[in-house]
């Protein structure tokens, strides 16, 4: 797989397709494996894939990170098959022009939870997926069957045992776990979907959202965030991966994802 992920991105390189490959590369801790931005044609040698590309890539082709335009106009980005539903969450919401990027689906059998996981260990996102082979991408690199679509969501064991407590017990869950929070930001900027230029939580005329780490201000940002992400979450639990604190961040939006499915008959 590599090999043939290595000869497209030389190509698009080489032919001015792309002026960018956004891919994964490996780490000075050989149990992590870190984004690169691959402008060079020789330099295709340095992308690999494998159970530890565990990044969301998708977040790079955001307005926030204001690369599109500004640092390269024709970018082309490795992602796996959670990833590309990012994307087309973004082409939904007329934040991405699909003719400027390439994507360029790589199929995956599954990721490791964390970095310091043990091999073959699998987080929930990767039991539940249906798109181990990607979809609605410009190339596919790799060799898997398609998955069949996922019609209606299932949370983890987790999510469900939390759902079944009494709104007491809940409430004293989530309380004790925000309280961790220290407001860093972390899950918006790993999440490919928190699209706004300007967040909520960054506005102080008004301020809708109280900057401190006390409880009002982090229940606040917390539910906020999980609103603004119903519907669109697409589950790939990087704001859960990129939370300092563990905060389970991602029992939030699988509930919601829940509530959707059941209502709407959509899952993003």
């Amino acid at each position: 797989m590599e090999t043939r992920l290595r000869e497209l991105a030389k190509n698009l390189l080489t032919s001015g397709e792309a002026d960018v490959v956004i891919g994964y590369t490996r780490h000075h801790d050989e149990r992590r494996r870190a984004p690169v931005f691959v402008t060079d044609p020789a330099d295709v040698g340095r992308l690999v894939f494998d159970e530890r590309c565990l990044n969301n890539l998708a977040a790079y082709l955001n307005k926030r990170y204001k690369l599109l335009g500004v640092e390269f106009s024709k970018p082309a980005v490795v992602l796996k098959g959670c990833d590309a539903k990012a994307a087309v969450g973004l082409i939904q919401e007329a934040q991405l022009d699909p003719g400027s990027v390439t994507l360029i689906g790589v199929c995956c059998s599954g990721v490791l939870p964390d970095h310091d996981a043990a091999d073959g260990e699998r987080p929930f996102k990767c039991a539940v997926c249906d798109v181990h082979r990607p979809r609605n991408t410009a190339h596919v690199v790799g060799d898997l069957p398609e998955d069949p679509a996922l019609t209606e969501y299932r949370p983890s064991e987790r999510a469900a045992e939390l759902a079944k407590k009494t709104r007491e017990e809940r409430y004293a869950f989530w309380r004790e776990e925000l309280a961790r929070c220290i407001r860093c930001y972390a899950c918006r900027a790993a999440c490919p979907l928190c699209s706004c230029e300007r967040c909520i939580a960054d506005s102080n005329q008004p301020q809708w959202v109280p900057t401190s780490g006390h409880e009002l201000g982090n229940w606040s940002w917390n539910i906020v965030r999980a609103f603004h992400l119903a519907g669109r979450c697409i589950g790939c639990g990087e704001c859960q991966r990129a939370c300092p604190v563990g905060i389970p961040l991602d029992l939030l939006n699988q509930h919601l994802r829940k509530v959707v499915s059941e209502r709407f008959g959509y899952v993003a």
